[in-house]
């Protein structure tokens, strides 16, 4: 039984619809890579997923229980934690207190405590007293990271995680994600960055205006297929 399990999705703004009959699956431990241009639905993926955008109960399955259009913190609480493009972390909380809030709500224990998180991110640790938006651009999206990693998800989103980050600092903030993976946790991974995509995921899914143009293996897409999904004709 897959983690994740979508069927059928449609997703709307208003009567904007952003998703048309989406189906894929994330399996226990697995990396899934969402790609596609701007306004593909990638991000209204995430939100939906994560109780953001209302969707039919049905429509997404989570560990075998129907959770489409679960309060966000009810759906957190079961398991799902999400790393928000752009971070938004909170200006006014110190770098451990944003990393604290993470862990609110959420019962149980696991691997990815305060002490597991300055060991994952030794900046981290070192800028503990420092207000949230004091770090840079990377260390932040570090702190996004580890604010979702402390409620100790078995479903990880990361939403665009390289954006805006030099290519130094994205080998660095990638480099966590062999971590994350060895204690069980799968990823859903959306990026604009195919080369970065392709490399870490098991799997990958592109999307083009709200549907699911190409899906495979990275070993098995061809360079011609993954820019004719990405762009069409």
């Amino acid at each position: 039984m897959a983690l994740l399990d979508i069927t059928a999705l449609d997703a709307f703004y208003g009567d904007f619809q952003a998703l048309f009959g989406l189906d894929l699956t994330v399996g226990r431990g697995e990396t899934l890579a969402i790609i596609g241009a701007n306004g593909a639905g990638k991000s209204t993926l995430l939100k939906t997923i994560t109780g953001l955008i209302p969707a039919r109960r049905e429509a997404v399955r989570f560990d075998g229980e129907p959770i489409g259009g679960l309060p966000a913190a009810d759906i957190m609480r079961r398991g799902i934690a999400m790393v928000p493009e752009g971070r938004k972390l909170f200006p006014s909380l110190t770098v451990e207190e944003n990393l604290l809030v993470g862990g609110w709500g959420r019962k149980g224990s696991g691997r990815w405590s305060l002490a597991a998180l300055y060991e994952l991110f030794p900046i981290l640790g070192a800028r503990r007293n420092s207000p949230g938006t004091a770090l840079s651009g990377g260390q932040q999206q570090m702190v996004a990271i580890g604010r979702a990693l402390i409620s100790n998800p078995s479903l990880l989103l990361c939403d665009e995680i390289s954006l805006g980050l030099a290519p130094i600092v994205i080998r660095d903030v990638y480099a966590c994600l062999p971590s994350i993976r060895a204690e069980g946790t799968a990823i859903v991974l959306v990026e604009q960055d195919i080369v970065q995509a392709l490399a870490v995921a098991d799997r990958v899914v592109c999307l083009q205006e709200g549907r699911a143009t190409l899906e495979g293996r990275p070993a098995e897409l061809s360079r011609e297929a993954i820019q004719h999904a990405y762009f069409g004709d």
